[in-house]
């Protein structure tokens, strides 16, 4: 590759702070996220078992003798893993012969069975989770405002422009595919279209050898994405397929795809946020449900631009994956995680990032202005009720806005940041 043409990535510094830790590292994430371009960027050699030249020599000589793949200068790049898995403990035996740091980098787009796999390879090879691009990263957002600074304290107000509700489509429907960014909207659904048929068709049954029921892994695709930025039950996706596709899947086989879909990193879900932060409230352990880019989800649903302005619920729970889907890559940079709040009083928050140093911030998603004062009183009474229960009330209080034409404090103390101003 010429890295004179390299585009920057978020992860990019957590990658060199990895490799000054560790002896190998494993970055995984779905396929088409720009794992081996940023791998190849910090290497200085490759081997790329997914190569189908010489009828994938390069995958039969790491089967063989995986010893000679590994040799190379350091950091040496192994791409997709995965496809020899008895490669994994090769690595660490490699990094267990020598105290030298950064030796390997691994990447990979699924997670084999622990079967033939001898050894987790906590304490040497440490792993990092790589996500599509946020619109920082693909210049879609200003960057005017930085999570880690307004963490910190550390915020001015400023006008970051008027934001066009086509243009928060398109981010959507065109995802943060690297090789879709260039792409006219009209063709942009093209793409993840394209990445979901080769889930169903090659890597679904490739991953673990066991052919599947194709018809009934769309099936379940489509109730994802009729449920995507919710907390559905496995029943609940089994009765949506029931009731609106007519069909009828075993609730053990929703379980066993969906594990199959997060082995093929399609899905990044929400974790609840478990931190008792209300002492006397009961919190729901639910996973907020969502694909590993919206556009997955927009495809599925066969949105269109058209479709979209014409049905503004749907497009609220596809803008809220959008900024979730930032606010997870943001967030991880500065060692914090982003989570969901839900309990049993129906009290919600769309987003909590939880710091490095434990407090945290409850952030709210509205893609028009015209929401703003309602999710402000409902964060602000979120607050107080927490305050007079003397939980652990938020360090600070934001609405993320997709229609917001600045960046401010309101008098509340409410933060408002269009997400095409935020980066990390």
């Amino acid at each position: 590759m010429d890295k004179n043409l390299y585009k920057p990535r978020i992860i990019d510094e957590q990658i060199k702070k990895y490799l000054k830790i560790f002896g190998a590292i494993c970055i995984e994430g779905p396929k088409w996220c720009g794992k081996t371009w940023t791998s190849n960027f910090h290497s200085k050699s490759i081997i790329m078992l997914g190569d189908p030249a010489g009828n994938f020599q390069n995958k039969k000589l790491a089967e063989t003798s995986p010893e000679i793949v590994l040799e190379g200068e350091s950091p040496r790049l192994i791409d997709e893993w995965q496809e020899v898995p008895r490669l994994w403990d090769a690595v660490r035996n490699k990094v267990d012969s020598g105290a030298e740091k950064g030796r390997y980098i691994l990447t990979g787009s699924a997670t084999p069975n622990r079967k033939g796999i001898l050894h987790s390879g906590a304490g040497r090879i440490g792993k990092l989770r790589m996500r599509p691009m946020s619109l920082y990263e693909s210049g879609d957002s200003s960057g005017d405002v930085s999570l880690k600074e307004l963490s910190e304290g550390k915020f001015v107000s400023k006008m970051t422009g008027d934001v066009n509700l086509k243009k928060i489509i398109e981010f959507i429907i065109r995802g943060g595919w690297p090789g879709n960014l260039n792409t006219p909207l009209e063709i942009a659904s093209v793409l993840p279209t394209e990445y979901l048929k080769a889930i169903i068709d090659n890597d679904a049954s490739q991953i673990d050898g066991t052919n599947r029921n194709v018809r009934k892994m769309n099936l379940l695709l489509r109730s994802l994405a009729r449920n995507e930025s919710t907390t559905a039950s496995n029943k609940t996706l089994k009765n949506d397929i029931k009731e609106i596709d007519n069909e009828d899947i075993d609730i053990d086989t929703v379980s066993s795809y969906l594990d199959v879909f997060d082995r093929l990193f399609l899905l990044d879900n929400q974790l609840p946020f478990s931190s008792n932060i209300r002492s006397s409230v009961a919190i729901k352990q639910s996973e907020k449900r969502h694909f590993s880019d919206p556009s997955l989800a927009s495809a599925l649903l066969k949105a269109t631009p058209e479709k979209l302005l014409n049905d503004l619920n749907t497009l609220g729970f596809l803008f809220e994956a959008l900024c979730e889907r930032d606010l997870k890559i943001y967030a991880e940079s500065m060692n914090a995680n982003v989570y969901h709040y839900q309990d049993y009083k129906n009290r919600e928050i769309d987003a909590v990032i939880e710091l490095e140093d434990g407090t945290w911030i409850a952030i709210e998603i509205k893609l028009g202005a015209n929401q703003i004062d309602e999710a402000a009183a409902k964060l602000l009474n979120i607050n107080l009720e927490i305050e007079n229960e003397n939980g652990k009330t938020p360090k600070m209080l934001c609405i993320i806005c997709g229609l917001s034409n600045a960046a401010y404090q309101r008098e509340d103390g409410v933060y408002v940041i269009p997400i095409t101003a935020l980066k990390n």
